[in-house]
């Protein structure tokens, strides 16, 4: 049996975050098809990868648990926040256009 990293298990709180942030946004405003479901949730993961350990360490310092939670907590909170907030941005900015 093999051990899993640090590294590793960073990475892995990151994904599950970007996915699990796209997930549970979903559920708040229904896509209007599959193609905007898949590109808004696309769109929700790769943010959730790409800030989540900023995002992460930025919610962390202002809510100050810095020092309570560790980092792969830090790293899951930050992924699913980025991965939401991207989400909620891309569908606010559909519906704008939409409308013009």
């Amino acid at each position: 049996m093999t051990d899993i990293s640090g590294a590793a298990w960073l990475w892995a709180a990151k994904g599950a975050g970007a996915v699990a942030g796209s997930a549970v946004s979903l559920a708040y405003i229904l896509p209007h098809g599959r193609r905007e479901a898949a590109a808004r949730f696309a769109v929700g993961v790769v943010c959730g990868l790409v800030f989540g350990g900023t995002a992460g360490l930025k919610i962390a310092v202002e809510l100050d648990v810095q020092r309570l939670i560790g980092p792969v907590e830090t790293m899951l909170m930050g992924s699913a926040a980025a991965s939401l907030c991207a989400w909620w941005a891309l569908g606010a900015l559909l519906r704008v256009f939409r409308r013009r």
